[in-house]
């Protein structure tokens, strides 16, 4: 992988949020963003994945954390690629743990195949995480949950879905919902009407809140 961008806390550092881009993007597609709704303390860490071809894209090389060979419900999927993302995700997470951050203290987040990704992450890590931002996105390998669920069924889940995304469609997000909400109940989905693949003001504030509650300062 790319050096991520690492934008660090301008306060003691008590708190580390890792969040993954989407298809195609890069760390810097999120890092201003994402900068604007933290906090002092925190140090946010956006990762780049690494350049690969992408099945979806006719085979086109792109920043991605895993194959993606279609965008259907039950469309097959890069289990392989997802698990090896999976490690390298949980490897960030060990890294900041061993410089003096608890995990309790880390979050995860992201959007589309990033968020996919995070909350993947989170269900497969054993340690507590501070909760996942979860943003136009879904569940990958999906089938295995909630069996595959050996941690972090207690912790706060924010996922946000446009009900006009036409990339990944609203009932993708919904269906994850759903199935999340039977492990770990802690989930709040919300739907920004007319939003389509992308971000908006009322969803970034959102955000910023959904981490204040989270990571308070110590």
């Amino acid at each position: 992988m790319a050096a991520p961008v690492i934008l660090n806390a301008t306060a003691k550092h008590s708190a580390t949020v890792i969040f993954l881009h989407g298809l195609g993007d890069t760390g810097h597609g999120w890092a201003s963003a994402m900068g604007e709704v933290s906090l002092p303390h925190i140090k946010v860490i956006c990762p780049t994945a690494p350049v690969m071809p992408v099945t979806l894209n006719a085979g086109f090389k792109m920043p991605s954390w895993f194959d993606l060979t279609s965008l259907e419900v039950d469309g097959p999927e890069d289990t392989q690629g997802i698990k090896a993302a999976r490690d390298n995700i949980h490897q960030l997470i060990a890294q900041e743990v061993q410089s003096g951050i608890p995990s309790s203290r880390i979050m995860l987040g992201g959007f589309s195949q990033g968020g996919g990704l995070a909350l993947y992450s989170a269900f497969t890590h054993k340690e507590p995480l501070a909760g996942v931002i979860a943003l136009s996105c879904w569940l990958p390998l999906r089938a295995e949950f909630p069996q595959g669920a050996t941690g972090n069924t207690e912790m706060a889940i924010l996922q946000c879905h446009g009900d006009c995304d036409p990339v990944v469609p609203y009932k993708f997000g919904q269906i994850t919902s759903c199935l999340i909400k039977k492990f770990a109940p802690n989930i709040d989905f919300k739907t920004y009407p007319g939003m389509m693949h992308s971000s908006c003001e009322s969803e970034m504030k959102a955000v910023k809140e959904f981490i204040r509650a989270r990571l308070p300062s110590l």
